[in-house]
């Protein structure tokens, strides 16, 4: 939301006042208040009629400040509220400043005016600072703070943090735009609106910067961020309302930032070794029985193409009675037996659901019958008839109605379900009354945030810790808790595969852990050129699916070149599996995504800030995937000997490559004195990732490396020309294998250990 007209001036209604003065300062132990006057005090009566707007800092945990601004403070608490965990420790308060860790909020007082300085007094010098380690990161100076009215009565609080010369932000939740949101207004209001559209599924009021810090806004509801647009050199942010409340989070890097924050908000549960196998789906209208996902399992095997998870779509239900979760007797009469036929055969299964209840369905009545269901004000049912005729909506506020939703779910978990695809939760309506008396406006985007954890809850409780996992479509702040999420209704095509991979790297920055995609596009059926580029993509995700919406995915309706690239592919993938699976632990134990945007990786080479069309697969394995049929890529390789994962050969940075790729193949890169364990099944994701793992070692230098495979921590040692490992602190024979240029012919020398 824009407010001003040019730099000077405001927009024509609005009235707007600014801190200009600070009068006082209150400070207790763990917070400081400051006082600031709207206009220059210069005498008594400069202080009638005079509002003030009151600025409190505290500070929630080490290198994290709490910033709360506002002018009247009488209003009545509103719910929800994200839960944000604190942490005890050291604050120290001098002066108008408040220290945490090594962040320091430093409140800045106008100079006071007098006849041999008239033109000071004005608020050109007011400003609240954060500084750390010697430095400025941001802060607010004069016209940042704004409170501002409206000529019909709504009220609005704003605050502008400086961007530096060169700052680049980047998150603000799954955004398919430009990756460096510098120049955006983006809208923190969760939407159904495709892949293609600056509307989004998964909006976080979060952002990072490569200045060292990032920012969150503690407010559930619409968010409106004016980033480097309204001013250019200010990032803005304001909600409705009379208080505003943000975070600053210091890193210095993005990856200690994302740590930070993924403290605060929560750390992503640690899916199923299972769920980074293959998805394959019977996609969304297509019309399928038990017969027709028994011939696409049969046919995925007699191809050796080794698929994890099965997933059945909307259509596992009646038409008309989504969602009832009664599967259609018409088209599968034995649910029971199809699901045990299916796990006999060593797959997962998964059902698509939604918060959403149609009238047809008998769950209606009973929802109506005991209060279960969102209503008007009048009392009401809230209901309309898009997506599903007379539908209503979950009050996922009332507990009652949570467990009577829950159970539906464990009933089905009980019949043999693994996991759910937890669609939708975006299209929830303001106009209503929530059982806790929640904020309507407020309300709108945490939705999804109840939901998704109502379904997790009920698979981590029948399933086990380490069993649950959903494929969700919406969320919000402290969604990353609940993976996996995946991008949404994409199209079959090169531009929307790569409006896919913006929107997941821009989620990976708000401190998500896991993402996924539809490989081929939702929408129309791919070409096959798109199709087989988009498997490379999507099998070096961190969670892979074959889904569309009118059309099959199996490889084989397109070509028998397909059934070969997702042979390889998926082979590669299972291999990858002991690094994989630690990159989760660490999205899991430290909030550091398993698809990292480059900026995470290299904070300091300025030549990754807009990289938007490749990443980093964990912390050591680069990929940039093709965007076009001939196979024509520019990718760029940071500092250093990079190796070629599978051929071998070094790619030597800084600087730009351009090469053409064949459908088999795509830009996968060992960093510099990466150690890599490949697993050795290439059938399943799931098995003993130290059992009988290969380390491959990419240009060693000297000194130490420590990797984990499954419950094993291998120490890879070079010194000199040898090749020490140790395995769980004892020195062992183990099979190494050496890549990457001079260093290469260390693998022909006696000092290599080999296992048996």
């Amino acid at each position: 939301m824009k407010f001003t007209d040019g730099y000077w001036l405001k927009r024509k209604g609005l009235t707007v006042l600014h801190p200009s003065q600070l009068r006082d300062t209150q400070a207790d132990e763990k917070s400081l208040t400051a006082y600031a006057a709207t206009k220059p005090v210069r005498s008594r009566s400069d202080t009638l009629d005079t509002p003030l707007v009151t600025i409190r800092v505290e500070a929630p945990a080490p290198d994290v400040l709490r910033v709360t601004l506002g002018h009247f403070l009488g209003g009545v608490p509103k719910g929800p509220n994200f839960a944000i965990t604190g942490e005890e420790h050291e604050v120290t308060v001098t002066g108008t400043s408040l220290t945490s860790g090594r962040l320091t909020a430093r409140f800045r007082a106008s100079e006071a005016a007098s006849p041999q300085n008239p033109g000071n007094g004005g608020g050109e010098h007011w400003g609240l600072d954060f500084e750390a380690e010697g430095r400025r990161l941001t802060g607010t100076g004069w016209r940042g703070m704004g409170i501002v009215d409206t000529a019909d009565g709504e009220h609005y609080v704003h605050e502008q943090l400086d961007l530096g010369v060169g700052e680049a932000v980047y998150g603000l939740g799954e955004r398919f735009g430009p990756f460096v949101k510098n120049g955006q207004s983006v809208d923190i209001w969760n939407e159904d609106g495709g892949t293609s559209s600056e509307l989004a599924y998964k909006n976080v009021p979060f952002y990072l910067t490569n200045r060292g810090y990032g920012v969150l806004v503690d407010h559930p509801g619409k968010v409106s961020f004016e980033v480097a647009s309204e001013m250019v050199s200010r990032t803005q942010f304001s909600v409705a309302g009379q208080t505003l409340s943000y975070l600053v989070i210091y890193g210095p890097t993005p990856a200690e930032v994302l740590r930070r924050y993924t403290a605060l908000t929560g750390r992503p549960a640690l899916p199923p070794a299972w769920s980074f196998g293959l998805w394959l789906t019977t996609s969304f209208t297509t019309p399928y029985d038990e017969e027709t996902v028994t011939s696409f399992v049969d046919g995925m095997a007699e191809r050796d193409l080794p698929l994890s998870v099965f997933h059945f779509d909307t259509f596992w239900m009646r038409e008309f009675h989504w969602c009832d979760f009664e599967w259609d007797p018409a088209i599968f009469p034995d649910p029971p037996g199809m699901l045990k036929r299916l796990h006999d055969r060593g797959l997962r299964t998964c059902l698509w659901i939604n918060p959403y209840i149609a009238q047809r369905s008998a769950m209606f009545a009973e929802g109506l019958a005991n209060g279960y269901l969102v209503r008007k004000a009048d009392g009401d049912v809230w209901q309309w008839d898009r997506w599903q005729a007379g539908m209503a909506l979950v009050d996922f506020t009332n507990p009652d109605a949570r467990a009577w939703y829950a159970g539906k779910l464990a009933a089905l978990v009980e019949m043999g379900v693994d996991a759910f695809k937890s669609d939708f939760g975006e299209r929830i309506p303001t106009d209503v009354v929530w059982h806790d008396g929640s904020d309507p406006e407020r309300m709108h985007n945490y939705y999804t945030q109840l939901y998704n954890q109502v379904v997790f809850d009920v698979l981590r409780e029948h399933r086990g810790e380490g069993e649950a996992v959903l494929f969700a479509r919406s969320a919000t702040v402290g969604g990353q808790q609940f993976p996996v999420h995946w991008g949404g209704d994409n199209s079959a095509t090169y531009e929307s595969m790569a409006e896919s991979l913006r929107g997941g790297l821009s989620l990976m920055s708000s401190g998500f852990g896991f993402w996924s995609h539809d490989i081929g596009g939702f929408e129309g059926r791919p070409d096959p050129a798109v199709f087989k580029r988009w498997i490379a993509f999507g099998l070096l995700s961190s969670h892979s699916r074959l889904h569309g919406n009118h059309s099959y995915r199996v490889p084989w309706l397109f070509d028998e070149e397909s059934v070969e690239v997702l042979r390889s592919f998926t082979h590669l993938k299972y291999s990858l599996m002991p690094y994989l699976f630690e990159a989760a632990r660490q999205a899991h134990e430290q909030g550091l995504p398993v698809m990292r945007p480059m900026i995470v990786g290299f904070p300091d080479d300025p030549g990754v800030t807009h990289l938007d069309r490749q990443y980093l697969l964990g912390g050591d394995l680069l990929v940039a995937p093709v965007f076009s049929e001939g196979g024509e890529v520019g990718y760029y390789v940071p500092a250093g000997r990079w190796t070629r994962f599978r051929t071998g050969e070094v790619v030597e940075g800084p600087g730009w490559v351009h090469e053409t790729h064949g459908f088999g193949s795509v830009p996968l890169l060992a960093r510099p004195g990466a150690v890599i364990p490949v697993g050795n099944r290439t059938d399943r994701p799931d098995y003993d990732y130290a059992d009988g793992v290969t380390l491959r070692v990419f240009e060693p230098a000297e000194g130490s490396t420590v990797v984990r495979a499954g419950d094993s921590t291998f120490t890879v040692t070079r010194d000199g020309t040898a090749i020490r490992v140790e395995r769980d602190g004892a020195e062992l024979p183990w099979r190494v294998e050496i890549a990457g240029g001079p260093s290469a012919s260390l693998a022909a020398t006696d000092a290599v250990w080999v296992a048996d």
